[in-house]
Order: C-alpha cells, then structure tokens, then sequence
C-alpha cells in the first residue's frame, strides 16, 4: 500500500512536494515500519506501543487522502479504495493488538 501511495502521489502537484506528498509518503512507509519495529521488540508493552503508532500513521494517511480529494488531487473515487484498504489494514492492525494483549495476560 506504501508503494501505491507513492505512485499515486507522482502525480500531485509539484508545490506539495513539501506538503501533501511528504506528508502521506512518511505516514504510508511508517505503517510498515513501525510494525516492523514492534516485531522486533521482546516485551508485549513494547510491542503494543509501535502497533498503536502504526494504527495512527494509518489514520494519517486516510486523513490525508481525504485533504486530497477536497484539493482535486484525487478523484473520490480512487481516495475512497484506498481509504478502504487502509480501513482494513486498522482492522487488521486492532486485531494484532488484541492478540498481543492476549498473549501478554496468558504468560502472567
């Protein structure tokens, strides 16, 4: 989904390349990264910490890709896929979270 924001982004205007476009660039690739980082974490609170951090550089983008589509970057229809992907990826993200409180109330 990273990649596919950077793609769609290529095609905003130059002028946002400081603004909209790094903006959703950072929060799309911190989605990945912060999940990656909270795998590699050994304790669960630790772990719940980046999963929480990766759930709201998610909503980030979603926030984005609405300031898009009312600027005309994008047309409602292709902000509103995304948005659905990323919507699932929250649901998904809310699961990860639950399982690791899970886990972290079994091994006590």
């Amino acid at each position: 989904m990273c990649i596919e924001i950077y793609k769609l982004t290529d095609g905003f205007p130059k002028r946002e390349s400081y603004g909209i476009i790094d903006q959703m660039r950072r929060s799309s690739s911190s989605v990945g990264a912060n999940i990656a980082e909270g795998f590699g974490r050994f304790h669960y609170k630790e772990k719940i910490k980046f999963y929480y951090t990766t759930r709201g550089s998610s909503c980030e983008v979603q926030n984005f890709l609405f300031l898009s589509q009312d600027l005309g970057y994008l047309s409602k229809d292709d902000a509103r896929k995304i948005f659905i992907k990323y919507e699932n990826l929250n649901k998904q993200i809310n699961s990860f979270i639950s399982s690791v409180q899970k886990k972290m109330t079994d091994d006590k």
